[in-house]
């Protein structure tokens, strides 16, 4: 696995998403920040984690969708339960993941890191061919940025967020740093 210069993964299928936008002052990633997601939740396999991160989900198609209606959220990975990689934002410009966070003292973490996604919930174990793929994924990224540390979704915004959740099992993560806010 490769990332280009322009911040794309040569071993990803692309989905561009419209919800990035520049990093502040050129900003380099220096962290990576773990999610989980699934639309609706518990619900695997759909194209509605696709479709909310390209600005393309039928809001009327469930009716969890309601509460959520208008999100512009995306990331810059997401792995699938079957191991595929899809990229929405290039390495280079900041995804809108992390929302109100904190980590090590700094605010803003969308400014500073990279949002890889992992259908999932809290509830559910990943599978072992998505710890394959993210541990694959750190070392690209490790290879091309000057990463500081892999945390959570919930590290970053205690009390807001959950996710990566209790059935991720950072022991399975390759060298990780995980630090907390």
């Amino acid at each position: 696995m490769k990332l280009d210069t322009n911040g794309w993964l040569d071993e990803a299928r692309h989905a561009a998403s419209p919800n990035c936008d520049e990093r502040p002052d050129n900003e380099t990633p220096s962290l990576i920040v773990i999610h989980n997601i699934s639309l609706p939740p518990g619900e695997f396999e759909g194209t509605a984690v696709e479709s909310l991160f390209t600005n393309q989900l039928d809001w009327d198609a469930h009716p969890y969708y309601q509460g959520i209606r208008g999100m512009e959220v995306s990331a810059h990975f997401f792995i699938r339960r079957d191991g595929e990689l899809i990229q929405f934002v290039p390495c280079t410009k900041r995804a809108w993941h992390a929302g109100i966070s904190t980590w090590c003292g700094r605010e803003k973490c969308n400014d500073f890191s990279i949002g890889i996604e992992l259908e999932g919930t809290d509830e559910t174990p990943f599978t072992d061919i998505q710890y394959t793929r993210l541990n694959e994924l750190l070392a690209a990224l490790r290879d091309t940025y000057p990463i500081l540390g892999v945390t959570g979704h919930s590290d970053i915004a205690p009390g807001r967020k959950s996710d990566p959740g209790p059935c991720f099992e950072w022991a399975r993560v390759a060298d990780t740093s995980r630090s907390l806010s």
